[in-house]
């Protein structure tokens, strides 16, 4: 492959909890100089649906999608990268989780008035209700533009911290079962920790591959935002010893995460694409 392509395989879009809309993140693909990307909201594929729309012709779309899943009492993140958008049991467990994720809305909604005397006009839950992938993103949003915080990370803070909600994650195992069932390759998301979360150290993170594995986990997602070079290092040298396929992503958001587009390591230096091995089975 061209060592100065640049591929940005963790993406997302406002149909989940970022901020660009379809034509807005194709502008600023275009603009980083991606031109291969993985469009990976959490959650939910219709803006791989309606982005397919937007693309230009030098830039290459794979469909994915960020699945939010447990096994035990773990939370993980799985990626899967170049699913079929319209298979079957891919779209009826992203069916499950609406269902879920709008019981946990509620929730919140009714913890805000119990707690804080706020009352969402009709409106404001309207537009919750009609998000694809509602989140407390979406929640802490409103209070900004309220003007009860001055960002949406100190609203979830400030206003939903203590507000016990439903479980809204997949299985681990559903999780991957369907995206090998609509042909997308199963990634282990920021598997030492994602965005904010304290980074886990190498034995929790090898104890915690065993089941990865053993649930069919196909690779990892080594190159990230947020980790450093001695992360990546161990990372991608676990991932060879282990036949794991080597993905990377920035886990950009828009304006709602300070996160630029192909950002794969805390330097913001660049990774050579032949690096990012999942790419030798989707780019043919």
């Amino acid at each position: 492959m061209d060592k100065k392509i640049k591929a940005d395989l963790h993406v997302h879009s406002h149909f989940s909890d970022g901020s660009d809309n379809p034509q807005e993140l194709i502008e600023n693909l275009k603009n980083s100089g991606v031109t291969i990307f993985a469009l990976t909201d959490h959650d939910t594929i219709d803006g791989c649906k309606e982005i397919e729309k937007h693309l230009l012709k030098d830039i290459k779309f794979i469909p994915s999608v960020e699945l939010t899943c447990e096994y035990e009492d773990t939370r993980c993140h799985v990626l899967g990268l170049n699913c079929d958008i319209n298979n079957n049991d891919l779209s009826e467990l992203i069916k499950k989780g609406r269902i879920l994720r709008k019981k946990k809305l509620e929730t919140r909604i009714e913890f805000l008035k119990e707690k804080w005397d706020i009352i969402l006009t009709q409106e404001e839950k309207d537009w919750l209700y009609s998000r694809n992938s509602v989140v407390k993103t979406h929640v802490a949003n409103i209070l900004v533009n309220r003007g009860l915080s001055d960002n949406n990370v100190d609203a979830m803070k400030k206003y939903l911290k203590g507000c016990k909600t439903p479980n809204s994650k997949f299985d681990c195992r559903e999780a991957i079962s369907a995206i090998v069932s609509a042909g997308g390759i199963p990634i282990w998301a920021h598997p030492l920790g994602g965005e904010g979360e304290i980074h886990i150290n190498q034995e929790t993170f090898i104890e915690r591959f065993k089941q990865m594995k053993e649930y069919g986990i196909k690779g990892l997602e080594c190159y990230y935002s947020r980790y450093n070079k001695d992360e990546i290092e161990f990372l991608t040298n676990f991932a060879k010893e282990n036949d794991m396929l080597i993905s990377g992503g920035s886990d950009y958001h828009g304006t709602n995460k300070d996160i630029d587009l192909y950002t794969l390591n805390v330097d913001k230096s660049y990774v050579e694409i032949d690096n990012l091995t999942v790419l030798k089975d989707i780019i043919k």
